[in-house]
C-alpha cells in the first residue's frame, strides 16, 4: 500500500473530525489494511483504519449494520483517496474476554435477522454453485502465466465439484439468508463493559448465515461437523431462525456448510492470487491451503 495515500487519508480524516493532529500508533498492519490508534490531546483516543481494494466498502457496510440496530463500532468519519479507504472509528479499546460460542450464536442471530440488506452484493443459490467453476478459471489463469504449475490435483478436486455444485447448492437460500459477515470470528466480536461489537465488515454480503457459522472455528482444524452442530444448536436457541437445522443439498446443514465454506474461502484465496495481491512469491500459501481446503470440501460435498 502507498503509504503517502495512507497518510493523505490520515490528514483528510483528522481536518473532518476536528480532532487535531493525534499521535498515531500502528496497531496491526496487513498486505491490504492496516489498523492505528490515534492517541488525542484530550486523553482519549480513536481507531484510523484504511485499506485498499477489495476492502473499501467496509464503512458502508457498518452504516447498513448501524441503521439496523446491530451493535457495532461507531464510524466518526470515512473517504476514500486513490482506490483507498480511510475511516476514523470508535475506540472500543482492549476486550474483557475472549468471545465464547455462546457469544458468537447472539451475534450471528442479532445480524442474520436484518434479513437481506440492499447495497451488498448476494451469494445465492446460483452463484454459490459457479464457485468451483469459479475457481478453476482462476486455476487457469494461474497456470497459463506460468504459475501454478503442478496442481492437476486441484483441477481434479474443482471439476469433481463443479459437477455436484448445482444439487449441492440446493437450499442455499433457506434461512437464515441475507446479511453476512464473512469474517466470524471470536477475534471479530469485541465483548467490552458495554456488552458485545461485531468488528471487520469489509467483506460483508447477502448469502447465506451458515456460512457465517461455518466460519467461527476458522480453518486451522479440520473440519468437525459435531462442533458445529453446537454452535447451530446455540444459534437456534439464542434465536436465531431455527431452519438453520434444516438439511440442504441432501446433506446435514453443518456438513453442507462446511463443505461450501471451503469452497467459498478458496475461491477467496484464488482471487487474491489473480487479482488483489497477485505475487508469485505467496503462490505456495495458497496453493497448500486450497490443496487442504479443496481436499474436504470435496470429502463433505461430493463423497
Amino acid at each position: 500500500m502507498d503509504a503517502h495515500v495512507i497518510d493523505d487519508l490520515y490528514r483528510d480524516l483528522v481536518d473532518t473530525t476536528g480532532i487535531g493532529t493525534p499521535a498515531r500508533k500502528p496497531l496491526r498492519v496487513w498486505t491490504l489494511s492496516g489498523v492505528e490508534r490515534l492517541h488525542l490531546s484530550d486523553t482519549g483516543t480513536v481507531i484510523f483504519k484504511y485499506a485498499a481494494a477489495p476492502f473499501t466498502a467496509e464503512d458502508k457496510a457498518l452504516i447498513l449494520a448501524a441503521n439496523r440496530r446491530v451493535p457495532v463500532p461507531q464510524l466518526h468519519a470515512s473517504t476514500v483517496r486513490k482506490g483507498t479507504l480511510g475511516m476514523i472509528l470508535e475506540d472500543l479499546g482492549a476486550p474483557l474476554r475472549e468471545a465464547t460460542i455462546h457469544d458468537g450464536a447472539t451475534a450471528a442471530a442479532r445480524l442474520h435477522a436484518t434479513g437481506v440488506v440492499p447495497g451488498l452484493d448476494t451469494l445465492d443459490q446460483q452463484r454459490l454453485a459457479a464457485l468451483p467453476g469459479q475457481a478453476l478459471q482462476r486455476v487457469t489463469t494461474l497456470r497459463d502465466s506460468g504459475r501454478w504449475t503442478g496442481v492437476d490435483d486441484i483441477a481434479d478436486i474443482l471439476h469433481a465439484l463443479s459437477r455436484c455444485a448445482s444439487a449441492r447448492a440446493t437450499g442455499a437460500q433457506l434461512a437464515p439468508f441475507g446479511f453476512c459477515h464473512s469474517e466470524f470470528h471470536p477475534t471479530s466480536l469485541h465483548i467490552g463493559e458495554g456488552g458485545w461489537r461485531l468488528l471487520d465488515f469489509a467483506r460483508a454480503f447477502n448469502g447465506p448465515g451458515l456460512l457465517d457459522l461455518a466460519s467461527w472455528h476458522g480453518t486451522i482444524d479440520d473440519p468437525d461437523s459435531t462442533r458445529l452442530r453446537e454452535l447451530l444448536d446455540a444459534y437456534a436457541d439464542a434465536g436465531g431462525h431455527r431452519q438453520v437445522l434444516a438439511p440442504r443439498g441432501g446433506l446435514p446443514a453443518q456438513q453442507w456448510a462446511l463443505g461450501w465454506h471451503r469452497v467459498w474461502a478458496v475461491t477467496w484465496y484464488l482471487d487474491q492470487a489473480v487479482h488483489w495481491i497477485n505475487d508469485p512469491a505467496t503462490d505456495p500459501v495458497y496453493i497448500t491451503a486450497a490443496r487442504r481446503h479443496l481436499r474436504e470440501a470435496a470429502d463433505l460435498l461430493a463423497p
